[in-house]
């Protein structure tokens, strides 16, 4: 079943490259702000609950999908952009094992414990 979700993961960075592919920005801006996300781990200098909380909001694929929609609707290419990178970025991130936080610990994420 692991594979299978990693397959699953996989696929949707995928989607992701394909949907970038079509607007009209070089590939050197995806490789240089696929790693923005991870910024918002800057919460955890608050607290784990702040933390967890803006690294979820911004790891939350739905928010990554809303994006995107909402800047093909109203013909906005930099918020299709936001939401390919989030996708992109997100889907990759549960590839490798690193989910969503739960408040406690940056390590408790909802695919296990990360790290020994």
């Amino acid at each position: 079943m692991n594979n299978l979700l990693k397959l699953e993961e996989f696929s949707l960075f995928g989607l992701s490259l394909f949907l970038f592919s079509q607007l009209d920005y070089g590939w050197g801006w995806y490789a240089l702000l696929f790693l923005a996300p991870d910024l918002s781990m800057a919460g955890y200098l608050a607290n784990p609950q702040v933390g967890a909380w803006a690294y979820n909001l911004v790891h939350h694929k739905g928010l990554a999908v809303a994006l995107y929609m909402l800047g093909y609707l109203l013909a906005v290419p930099w918020l299709m952009f936001v939401g390919t990178i989030l996708l992109g970025h997100s889907s990759l991130d549960r590839v490798f094992g690193y989910g969503l936080k739960y408040p406690d610990a940056f390590q408790n994420t909802h695919l296990g414990r990360i790290g020994r």
